[in-house]
């Protein structure tokens, strides 16, 4: 008898830690599935495939809410890679598609995942800006980059909760890397395009002249 209140309890006990442990294994499984879905919705956007992205996209927001019944309070924390994962392709799309930017609640999402898709969409901005330049339309790359700057400008304050949101200085750091390059291949198509249209205007006159 001096033993039957911490059998039963140690009893009860492994029964609720092995229901955790299979939630646990469940999280890290399937959220894999929500990261695949997100990262195939922005190769399709980057090959100008739309309805496929929001398609994939609408799939990890599905996924995502069924593993959220899952993960509860305690679990979250495993969960939150493929939050940001999501967070990162819904923003890509919506500046692709030329849709307001989604918001936290929107995605319903953790503050810190939030966060860090965010930062993480500036990278894909870069590739963005570099190929709407190859297809020369450079109105469409200078929105793109000033998308960049603003998005970095308002989540600069955020480096002090690097704390609570690991990885947000690091990434901070990183996107004011990628904003520099992008501000160079932008400052140097605009310089050309101002070369060729000097150029032209130049050829123009010249014309001119001697049809006179």
């Amino acid at each position: 008898m001096l033993f039957s209140g911490i059998e039963a309890s140690l009893s009860e006990s492994g029964k609720v830690l092995e229901s955790v442990v299979a939630r646990r294994e469940k999280l890290i499984k399937d959220s894999r599935e929500v990261i695949t879905l997100s990262s195939r919705s922005i190769i399709c956007i980057h090959n100008s495939q739309f309805d496929q992205a929001e398609k994939l996209q609408k799939l990890a927001i599905s996924a995502l809410s069924e593993l959220r019944k899952v993960a509860g309070s305690d679990l979250i924390r495993y969960i939150l890679p493929s939050e940001v994962e999501l967070v990162e392709c819904s923003i890509v799309l919506a500046l692709s598609t030329g849709s307001d930017l989604p918001s936290r609640r929107q995605l319903k999402v953790e503050p810190g995942s939030y966060v860090l898709g965010l930062l993480d969409s500036i990278g894909e901005m870069k590739r963005m800006v570099y190929d709407i330049i190859r297809k020369d339309d450079f109105d469409r790359a200078e929105t793109i980059f000033s998308t960049m700057e603003k998005l970095y400008l308002f989540l600069a304050p955020f480096s002090v909760y690097d704390h609570v949101v690991g990885g947000a200085k690091r990434k901070l750091d990183v996107a004011r890397i990628l904003i520099e390059d992008t501000r160079g291949i932008v400052t140097e198509e605009a310089r050309r395009r101002e070369l060729v249209s000097s150029v032209s205007r130049l050829s123009a006159q010249l014309a001119a002249g001697k049809e006179r």
